[in-house]
């Protein structure tokens, strides 16, 4: 399947934003949340479900279900891998650099690793303990493994139940369902040790929504009319109430700051990005919409952004090592102090970008390097099996037609 440029330039921008505001630097209070009151999170997983929809589907319907299911667990067990080796440098390098610089930022992230190094260890490898930063991976994993069986019955049966279902887990979500189940399962096994404040910030019961929802899209469960530029076509209405939420959020956020409520404290639950808030979901489609009716024409008027393109097309491996760029510039400069010299945070901005679009440059080199591989290995092979055709068809044909001298002069002739 051919790529889409304008996909890998929204993952750029994702990429981009997860940076900027995961770097301790003075700019990560003022960049985060951009678009309102949602996050490059939502987006990320957005775009990674409805990626996940469209290829696995198309693959579904050209290889069978079997090879959509190999395909979904070997992402999974790639993005698995990922987090290991995240976690493992974090335990084992950024651990011991902020012990001996005595660096709060890196000790208050692993405060329970600190506490029982051994038991912290191992309810990582099993996704029970997600540090801070390091938490967004497992949840990405559960869904991959969880989508071919979602994608099996909605491709033969529909998406209605499924976005019903989904519906009703995230409205659990916001009554604390999450954290009732995991201290059910935590009273009758030996999870009691790990604290549910350990497990991760993100709400998967209120997150699944968003990967539903994507899902469901990129295997068009989720159909809308288009005109000639491919942009959808909605109700005015529809159109109308959208465009007031995104700018009634945009700048709500932008001259109030991103915390929505200061004397209503108990009204931020609303907006809340954890558990995704009923107000963070309007917010989160209304800018969706304008996305589908405008984004074709923006694509089709704007010009190519290819750095955008390069860091979206190695999506798993940028987002990885940004984490590991934050880890690093929080053991070596602590969190984001507002003494600290604008040069310094600017430089540190500029050398991460540096180094993650190079990173970027050779993934993008070593793939096409691949793909040449590849097809010259199906021309040589495509060649070979020719010749081997050719040679037996010509040995299998001359006993069973002799022609003699005078018919081969007869077929010159004419």
């Amino acid at each position: 399947m051919t790529r889409r440029p304008e996909l890998d330039a929204l993952r750029g921008v994702m990429l981009v934003l997860m940076t900027v505001t995961h770097m301790p630097t003075h700019f990560a209070s003022r960049a985060g949340q951009p678009f309102g009151f949602v996050s490059a999170a939502e987006g990320f997983v957005l775009l990674s479900a409805f990626m996940a929809g469209w290829v696995y589907s198309e693959l579904a319907r050209r290889r069978g279900q079997l090879a959509m299911w190999r395909a979904f667990e070997w992402r999974a067990l790639k993005i698995y891998l990922c987090q290991a080796a995240l976690l493992l440098f974090l335990f084992m390098v950024i651990a011991r650099l902020g012990i001996k610089v005595e660096q709060p930022a890196v000790t208050n992230l692993i405060s329970f690793y600190l506490e029982d190094p051994w038991l912290a260890g191992r309810a990582a490898l099993v996704m029970l303990y997600n540090p801070p930063l390091l938490d967004i991976l497992p949840m990405y994993v559960l869904f991959m493994l969880l989508s071919p069986f979602v994608l099996t019955h909605a491709m033969r049966r529909g998406w209605a139940g499924w976005m019903a279902a989904s519906v009703a887990l995230w409205l659990c979500a916001q009554f604390g369902a999450w954290q009732w189940l995991y201290e059910a399962m935590a009273a009758h096994s030996g999870l009691r040790r790990i604290p549910f404040a350990q497990t991760g910030a993100f709400d998967p019961l209120a997150w699944q929504f968003v990967w539903m929802f994507g899902l469901c899209f990129g295997a068009k469960g989720l159909t809308q009319a288009v005109d000639a530029h491919g942009a959808a076509q909605f109700p005015r209405w529809l159109l109308g109430a959208a465009a007031a939420l995104a700018i009634t959020g945009f700048l709500w956020r932008h001259l109030h700051g991103q915390t929505p409520f200061l004397i209503w404290r108990d009204g931020n639950v609303l907006f809340d990005k954890w558990h995704l808030g009923p107000l963070r979901v309007l917010n989160l489609l209304a800018l969706i919409v304008l996305l589908l009716r405008f984004g074709p024409r923006l694509v089709a008027w704007k010009p190519r952004w290819h750095l955008l393109e390069t860091l979206g097309a190695s999506s798993l491996s940028i987002f990885c090592a940004h984490l590991v760029l934050v880890l690093l510039a929080l053991a070596l400069f602590g969190a984001s102090d507002p003494a600290r010299p604008i040069w310094l945070d600017v430089a540190l901005l500029a050398g991460s970008f540096a180094l993650l679009y190079g990173l970027a440059v050779v993934l993008l080199k070593l793939d096409r390097w691949r793909a040449a591989q590849r097809s010259r290995a199906m021309a040589a092979t495509m060649a070979v099996t020719g010749a081997a055709m050719d040679a037996t068809g010509a040995a299998a044909a001359a006993p069973v037609a002799p022609v003699s001298v005078g018919t081969v002069n007869a077929v010159d002739r004419q």
